[in-house]
């Protein structure tokens, strides 16, 4: 991890700070190409009741629309968070390059555990485990506790 992918991740850190703000769980994601140039960023969307909107399928979705195959390979998924399994088998699926994330799986379970919010109903599973092939970095020491500070603003 590099200070451009930091650079990113505060984007993403801002992204989940808008959900929260916006009713959603806190979750942001940006896209960007091989030469460094963001192609589309998303925040979590599950506030109106589906589940599935999480920012790192909305973007494995526009990659698949936009973006052709080698384009895909070539880019880095900056999040807020580490996927999810949903979002891990997404990424694998259109064929998206690495993945850097603020924070991960274990760190967003232990801190739901300790601020008393629900668990996933899905096995918070790191994405290599989902997807073996996948390059991931992360977390970030430097930016996983503002991602934790919005979950504890979630949990009120």
């Amino acid at each position: 991890m590099d200070e451009r992918d930091l650079v990113h991740l505060r984007r993403c850190v801002e992204l989940a700070t808008e959900a929260l703000e916006a009713g959603d769980e806190p979750f942001g994601s940006v896209l960007v190409d091989a030469d460094g140039r963001v192609r589309h960023e998303d925040r979590n969307r599950v506030g109106g009741g589906d589940a599935t909107q999480h920012p790192e399928l909305a973007l494995a979705r526009w990659a698949a629309e936009h973006l052709t195959a080698a384009e895909r390979a070539g880019a880095t998924v900056h999040t807020s968070g580490e996927h999810c399994p949903m979002c891990a088998a997404a990424h694998a699926w259109v064929g998206l390059g690495r993945v850097v994330f603020a924070s991960s799986s274990a760190q967003l379970a232990a801190w739901s555990a300790e601020l008393g919010l629900p668990p996933s109903p899905v096995t918070p599973l790191p994405i290599t485990a989902v997807a073996p092939g996948l390059v991931v970095d992360g977390p970030s020491e430097e930016l996983a506790p503002l991602v934790r500070a919005l979950h504890a603003r979630r949990a009120g």
